[in-house]
């Protein structure tokens, strides 16, 4: 029988890979390891990637597994899921790996600038009403200049076609340098070796996708400091199937 909520929260309160802020708190508690994480932390001067949304933490932990001198930070505010990747990491003595359970509304109280190399968004809720929310739009996007390097890359897997258009749309608007851009990544042959081993990594839901017959989709592109970056104003075809705990909860065919 799988441990339940209580038991998971109770463990990662004692978890060292483990840091627990959501909004309420981080209001009124300063984050003092904030540009400090690889000397207080990781104790090493190796690079820092950030998985936003990470759910169970599978992209965080395989990421680690195949980077060792790689630093990997999962982030979701969902701590009965994180417990599942937070726990692996641990027992398998996984050193780059750490877990901040917060609303990645305020990701950037977490860290300085230049702090960050690369950000993945592994399988978003694409969010099809409301942009602001939508981890692609031009409002995470300054956000995360404040601590991503400049010209950071930023990776997006999704089986969400919305959500992938939308964002390519994003991209494109504001001359964002593109570095790949597939709609149907297993089936993409212009990948190489070391990118297609790194996108081999499969979470839950995923696989779950896989099976239901929907192409994952992908791309990455880099993000400049510089720049006014601009909403999309074009209509995009909203998804017609529901994922998990995924409604369109509206009569639309479209959305901005």
């Amino acid at each position: 029988m799988s441990k339940g909520k209580l038991a998971k929260f109770a463990d990662m309160e004692k978890y060292e890979n483990v840091f627990q802020y959501p909004y309420p708190v981080v209001e009124h508690v300063p984050f003092d390891m904030q540009g400090h994480w690889r000397d207080d932390y990781f104790h090493n001067d190796n690079p820092i990637v950030l998985e936003l949304g990470c759910g169970k933490g599978e992209y965080t932990v395989g990421l680690a597994r195949m980077f060792p001198d790689i630093n990997f930070i999962g982030v979701d505010i969902k701590g009965a899921r994180m417990w599942t990747g937070a726990t692996q990491a641990l027992n398998e003595g996984l050193h780059n790996v750490a877990f901040l359970r917060t609303n990645i509304e305020i990701i950037e109280r977490f860290f300085s600038p230049g702090e960050v190399q690369e950000i993945w968004l592994t399988f978003s809720d694409p969010q099809m009403k409301n942009p602001r929310k939508r981890l692609t739009s031009t409002f995470f996007m300054e956000r995360y200049r404040k601590f991503l390097v400049d010209g950071g890359t930023v990776h997006l897997k999704t089986d969400s076609n919305f959500l992938f258009t939308y964002t390519r749309l994003m991209v494109e608007k504001n001359g964002l340098p593109m570095l790949l851009c597939t709609d149907d990544l297993y089936h993409y042959d212009n990948v190489d070796e070391s990118t297609r081993q790194i996108l081999s990594i499969h979470t839950y839901y995923e696989n779950m996708w896989i099976e239901r017959g929907l192409n994952i989709k992908y791309m990455k592109f880099r993000l400049p400091h510089d720049g006014i970056l601009e909403e999309t104003n074009e209509e995009i075809p909203l998804d017609d199937y529901r994922s998990y705990r995924r409604d369109k909860r509206s009569s639309l065919d479209k959305a901005k």
